[in-house]
């Protein structure tokens, strides 16, 4: 079956992200930022952010989603793509 070997293969393009964990030091910064790439308001946010790991988005861009998980790397959570 070397014609699904080629399909894996493909990079993807389109990832989802996911919050792992986060500093409760730094959780309002965390919503905040969750705010800003989602469309989700406050108290949606801080829910999100309270049940990690959880979902924050699907389907990003790949270049989109290393932007956010550098910059929520640096506030203090843990996001993969997947």
């Amino acid at each position: 079956m070397p014609a699904m070997a080629a399909e894996e293969k493909k990079e993807k393009t389109a990832f989802d992200l996911k919050l792992e964990s986060f500093d409760a030091a730094a959780k309002i910064k965390i919503i905040k930022e969750v705010r800003t790439f989602t469309d989700l308001g406050l108290k949606e946010a801080k829910e999100l952010v309270e049940k990690a790991p959880a979902l924050l988005k699907k389907g990003v861009l790949k270049e989109e989603a290393e932007k956010i998980v550098e910059k929520m790397k640096a506030i203090g959570a843990k996001v993969v793509m997947e």
